[in-house]
């Protein structure tokens, strides 16, 4: 075998594993772990934003103070 032709399989196979990687999801679950915590956060942002709103904050307090005076 000429030198060219093994250099030229040992590119060949290089390429191959090179593929062989780039088609795995390896690496996937940290980017999906991201997306998770960061939609997590902007979803507890806007939550926060909305219990402690002047409405919704009164409708609570009225809802505890029925139940704290409820007869047993």
């Amino acid at each position: 075998m000429t030198v060219a032709r093994k250099a030229a399989v040992r590119v060949r196979g290089w390429w191959r594993v090179r593929r062989a990687a780039a088609r795995r999801d390896t690496g996937m679950s940290t980017t999906e772990y991201a997306m998770g915590t960061i939609a997590a956060a902007a979803f507890a942002a806007v939550l926060y934003k909305v219990l402690t709103s002047g409405t919704v904050s009164k409708a609570l307090e009225s809802v505890i103070g029925k139940a704290l005076d409820a007869p047993f």
